[in-house]
């Protein structure tokens, strides 16, 4: 079950059942990271993987890519 699944069974089949949605949620619920792939994301555009997080960018290496010219990277070589 991906991190996004759990949303969908919880608010398709467990609207009118409080108890066993707040059991399901409980149990079902992806950890919080802390460490980790998964701890940071792409504030663009939402990417786990290959984060920059120099300068406070918080940025995926093709976010990255397509905006530095713009925030004011220049490419030397």
């Amino acid at each position: 079950m991906t991190a996004s699944d759990w949303k969908k069974t919880l608010n398709n089949q467990l609207k009118n059942k409080p108890v066993i949605a707040d059991r399901y949620t409980r149990n079902n619920k992806p950890k919080d990271r802390k460490i980790g792939i998964a701890a940071k994301k792409c504030e663009n555009c939402g990417r786990f993987g290959a984060h920059i997080k120099s300068y406070g960018l918080n940025l995926c290496r093709q976010c990255f890519r397509e905006m530095a010219t713009k925030i004011g990277f220049k490419k030397y070589s």
